[in-house]
């Protein structure tokens, strides 16, 4: 290998134009004056020097040349998506995950390149473009780009020119150093003369390093939230699962005639609007809401929710099973709405943002708007949060509430407290009250975890006094004030002369000292029964009317009929969809993404373990929500069909 210094004017003025762009990319987006003045100094090294390979060894300088590209090229994603504290939560495993994805990219395009300088620019330009588009999307939703998006990318861009695109330091260190990186391998002509060898060696690695990565990640999930899934996955990995789990199967024994099958069953079940007068319907999910007499004995120094536990007349209570615990707030949220179960998506997924696009947004605001209802939404917290902002104009969402349009001059601990957000669904049934049939669906923020850190604004007044952790009783002092405030919310509404229906549920279980399980219920988070397991994720319900109404106490079901549930206490007709589900909850009374209860077994099963008939129910209950969410082409008009 010779390398020599050769100076010319072109390489000069080049050097010179890096030199400006830095000096623009320090006063523009803030790079350091330490990286304004090495990037021009990096490319006048490597600008101007000439290097000549011995052929002997091309093979050496190839995995050389792709082992770093890859190694810089999957470092440079991370650098540029996430600020240090973020980065540095990045494991090595996980981060070498990251590097056998950029390294697949990199033997891909080797095959078709046979040059190894080649290969390194284009697979570096490629991916870090790719990342730059990610890059934009997160700074225009707060939200990461999924293999999901591309399904309503035509969405995207015809809004794409409201934003202004902008570049932080970060992205233009990016830039610089990826200027840097493409005129250094420019240098370096790497050429295989054994080209089929070469193809050959480069497809068994490639395939090598896809395998490699599946197995690794056969129990790691798509992160969705924000930033997680840079920070947990790495970004080019988190993608990579996310393609993973946009492809659902389809049920055993799924066919268009199953279908059809069905719609002979339920054809004469579109009713008629409802005559008369319509009651509004308000839906309150509360964060993190739970009740832990479900798993063992808590005994506390005052009832934590002595109004709720009071509700008897003109009420239908108990417990809901949910499918996620500590988190994954939208999926208990998509269950009610849509009465679809997160049973058959994959582990993990999110169903707002990796399987919801308009076609299939099917939901009960399809039942309210045939019923001439407003819809109204409210989150006291960022429209962003989950994507709610894109998701909720899909299901048919008239107005929707953000953290904007909240009073945050007092609030509890650091989020908009339960009885704000009350107050604020009552201005909003005040003001159309005579005008409008009202669906208010409102998902509240004050007992959003973690519980560990103190407040002045707050006072944990409730607390164990067989089983004492500061995080519990902090979370059970949140539990009794949302108990208050749901006693003013239905006080108000109990001198209301125009009929109400109200429904209220938790929409997970909070995640707690894991000290605080192994006291509650003798074994922890691990270890447990199915039964024991289920307790984890009940949460309590009720569905109460400021007018004569059926009471009766639930013995269990689940979020993903609890909306069937409400319109039938309503007196609201039902769609064919939820006359099945209204049909399925008496065979299968709960179910969520990890079992069900079998009536037949007197317990809890997983799926494949119950009776014939039971089974029978839930496949079709599966082809149905296949159908419905990805299904396109023969889509049932009769049980999905949009009233919009």
């Amino acid at each position: 290998m010779r390398i020599r210094m050769n100076i010319t004017k072109r390489n000069m003025i080049c050097v010179a134009a890096v030199a400006v762009i830095s000096f623009l990319a320090h006063i523009l987006s803030g790079i350091s004056v330490f990286n304004m003045v090495l990037f021009p100094v990096l490319y006048f090294a490597v600008k101007n020097v000439e290097i000549e390979l011995n052929e002997k060894y091309h093979w050496f300088f190839l995995i050389g040349a792709m082992g770093a590209g890859s190694i810089l090229t999957a470092w440079l994603i991370q650098y540029l998506l996430l600020v240090e504290d973020l980065r540095l939560r990045l494991s090595n495993r996980t981060f070498f995950l990251n590097i056998c994805c950029v390294l697949f990219v990199y033997l891909l395009v080797q095959i078709f390149t046979n040059r190894g300088e080649l290969t390194c620019m284009i697979s570096h330009i490629m991916l870090l473009v790719f990342a730059g588009i990610n890059y934009f999307v997160y700074d225009f939703r707060g939200n990461e780009l999924t293999f999901g998006d591309f399904k309503s990318v035509s969405t995207g861009l015809s809004v794409a020119s409201n934003y202004r695109f902008t570049l932080n330091a970060q992205a233009m260190n990016t830039i610089l150093l990826t200027v840097v990186f493409i005129a250094g391998v420019r240098k370096v002509k790497i050429h295989c003369k054994k080209v089929w060898l070469m193809r050959a060696v480069c497809f068994f690695l490639a395939v090598y390093a896809f395998v490699y990565v599946a197995s690794e990640t056969r129990n790691t999930v798509t992160e969705t939230w924000e930033q997680k899934g840079s920070y947990q996955n790495g970004y080019l990995l988190n993608f990579v699962l996310s393609i993973r789990d946009s492809f659902v199967q389809k049920p055993e024994g799924y066919s268009e005639k199953r279908i059809r099958s069905l719609e002979n069953v339920y054809e004469d079940d579109t009713k008629t609007p409802m005559q008369g007068e319509k009651p509004a319907v308000i839906v309150i999910m509360d964060e993190s809401f739970a009740d832990f007499r479900v798993m063992g004995d808590l005994k506390t120094n005052q009832d934590v929710m002595p109004f709720i536990d009071s509700l008897t007349e003109n009420t239908i209570k108990g417990y809901a099973l949910s499918s996620v615990f500590g988190a994954k707030t939208p999926n208990s949220e998509w269950e009610f709405l849509t009465g679809n179960s997160m049973a058959y998506l994959p582990p993990g997924s999110v169903a707002y943002q990796q399987y919801l696009v308009e076609e299939n947004a099917y939901s009960i605001l399809d039942t309210m708007k045939k019923e001439d209802y407003t819809c109204v939404a409210m989150h006291p917290y960022y429209e962003t949060g989950w994507s709610r902002d894109q998701v909720y104009p899909m299901l048919g969402f008239d107005e929707m509430y953000f953290l904007d349009d909240f009073d945050q001059s007092q609030p509890m601990r650091k989020y908009v407290s339960d009885a704000v957000m009350f107050d604020k669904i009552i201005q909003r049934y005040e003001a159309g009250k005579g005008k409008e049939n009202l669906f208010l669906m409102g998902i509240t923020m004050q007992n959003h975890g973690g519980y560990r850190d103190s407040y002045d604004n707050f006072e944990t007044d409730v607390y164990g006094t067989n089983i004492f952790y500061s995080d519990v009783n902090q979370y059970l002092s949140l539990a009794h004030q949302t108990d208050l405030a749901v006693k003013d919310l239905i006080s108000y509404f109990s001198n209301v002369k125009e009929p109400v229906i109200l429904c209220f549920f938790g929409d997970h279980q909070p995640s707690l000292n894991t000290a605080f399980y192994r006291r509650l219920n003798g074994k922890g988070l691990s270890g447990l029964t199915l039964a024991e397991l289920e307790e984890l994720y009940e949460v309590p319900f009720f569905i109460w009317t400021n007018y004569e109404s059926e009471s009766k106490t639930v013995e269990r079901t689940s979020l993903n009929f609890l909306s069937t549930m409400l319109l039938e206490q309503a007196g609201l007709p039902l769609s064919p969809y939820q006359s099945f589900l209204s049909d399925l909850m008496q065979e299968v009374p709960a179910m969520n993404a990890r079992a069900y209860y079998s009536k037949d077994r007197r317990r809890y099963v997983h799926y494949g373990e119950g009776s014939k008939e039971e089974e029978t129910w839930i496949n079709q209950y599966r082809s149905l929500q296949y159908n419905g969410l990805f299904d396109d082409k023969n889509r049932s008009e009769l049980f999905f069909g949009h009233n919009k």
